[in-house]
């Protein structure tokens, strides 16, 4: 099983810990690329525009700052670094031994900075989104797609199932293989209308992921057997208040587990 997350802008910066080691992160062999996103990216961040260049206000530049200090910076496992909705409900701390082994095994993080990571890896605070231009290297996405293809096209090979919870750019960096992938699609019920929503899609995404991180390989098998797993977490005897539908691959496109939030569905 693999659970293919966004990063978060939100972060925690570490204050304590050991500095990068690049060779220690997923995916190893990316180093070279990973040191020239960084070399460009401190170079971006030293410059008075930096702030337009990267997309973000003047209550970023905490983040600014840290592009420039990669490598000198202290590090944390991305699980903590990472602090978004997303993370908040996947609640990585809470969950049982054998489910936080599960996911540092199973759950890849893509990133515009490192391109892929697990939630074990070390890493800084940072900020540059995978929608980001850098000089001389375009568009995160597009620059990473080609680097990650054939290094995660080979390490799928073993899975049986792959639910991409990720969304636009992050989506782009990589497309997993149709026949054995669902992506998690969130609608609620709107004035009787089932209508697609952004407001809880990251937090009902975490969520999921805490699911069948807690149900394992053995009870996820297949793209059918996850969506059994989270349709019964949304059961009457179920934590949440979803329903769950499965859309079939048709081949070159994944399958669709289709979560749908009633008209009064809060967060809580």
């Amino acid at each position: 099983m693999l659970i293919l997350l966004p990063p978060s802008e939100g972060k925690t910066a570490p204050r304590s810990g050991a500095p990068l080691d690049l060779h220690s992160l997923f995916l190893p062999s990316l180093a070279g690329e990973r040191t020239t996103v960084m070399g460009t990216l401190s170079a971006v961040s030293s410059a008075p525009d930096a702030a337009r260049v990267l997309g973000v206000g003047a209550s970023a530049q905490p983040d600014i700052d840290a592009n420039t200090v990669l490598m000198e910076s202290p590090t944390a496992p991305a699980h903590q670094v990472f602090t978004g909705v997303l993370f908040d409900a996947l609640d990585y701390s809470a969950l049982p031994e054998a489910a936080r082994r599960r996911a540092r095994k199973s759950v890849l993080v893509f990133s515009g900075l490192f391109g892929v990571l697990t939630l074990g890896n070390r890493i800084p605070n940072h900020r540059l989104s995978v929608s980001n231009s850098l000089p001389g290297i375009g568009r995160m996405s597009s620059w990473w797609k080609p680097r990650l293809a054939p290094l995660l096209d080979a390490h799928a090979t073993s899975s049986r199932v792959i639910i991409d919870c990720r969304s636009g750019g992050y989506a782009a960096q990589w497309k997993a293989p149709p026949a054995v992938t669902a992506t998690v699609d969130v609608f609620q019920i709107r004035n009787g209308e089932r209508t697609v929503v952004s407001h809880f899609a990251k937090h009902t995404r975490g969520l999921v992921a805490r699911e069948l991180l807690l149900a394992g390989p053995r009870a996820v098998k297949s793209v059918e057997a996850a969506a059994d797993v989270v349709a019964a977490s949304g059961s009457a005897s179920g934590p949440y208040d979803w329903t769950v539908d499965l859309v079939p691959s048709t081949g070159t496109k994944p399958a669709s587990l289709q979560i749908t939030l009633p008209d009064q569905h809060t967060t809580v």
